[in-house]
């Protein structure tokens, strides 16, 4: 792992995305990362705001370098984490967008669906948003600037 790889990963699930969520965990301790696991902890229903909330604040407030979430779709998880000021999530269930979105937009939270994706793909989009970087261009750097910009403006209340 590199020097700027994120090693403390924090990972939460819901009931659907349970089952997927071990599998994470391990292939991301096997690429060396600190998993810190904020629920579910079983297949008994959960509702995904409350796990998304204790994932995205482990992730703003530095506790942890990325988040992962992983629920039956991952879009009420993202829809849910984007409601956090200071987070960029995005559903990943390609490669090309779970290291593209880190690479251009700086997303800082990967949700997947367990019941869109399997094990094979699940450990492929992970690979890629780990291993992905922020590509510090003028034109990436402007556009995350004035997604905070937006953050500022909701934390305002405008």
């Amino acid at each position: 792992m590199s020097a700027s790889t994120p090693t403390r990963i924090v990972i939460g699930s819901d009931h659907a995305g349970f089952p997927l969520k071990g599998r994470v965990i391990a292939l991301l301790e096997r690429l060396g990362c600190t998993v810190i696991d904020v629920g579910s902890y079983d297949e008994r229903p959960v509702d995904f705001p409350d796990i998304t909330g204790n994932v995205c604040r482990h992730v703003v407030d530095g506790r942890a370098d990325r988040g992962m979430l992983v629920c039956g779709t991952g879009v009420g998880a993202s829809i849910a984490a984007n409601k956090v000021v200071g987070i960029r999530a995005a559903v990943c269930h390609d490669v090309h967008s779970a290291h593209q979105s880190v690479e251009h937009d700086d997303v800082n939270v990967m949700c997947i669906g367990a019941q869109i994706v399997g094990p094979w793909l699940a450990e492929d989009l992970v690979n890629a948003f780990i291993a992905a970087r922020f590509d510090a261009t003028e034109d990436h750097v402007r556009r995350v600037a004035k997604l905070h910009d937006m953050d500022k403006a909701r934390a305002a209340g405008a």
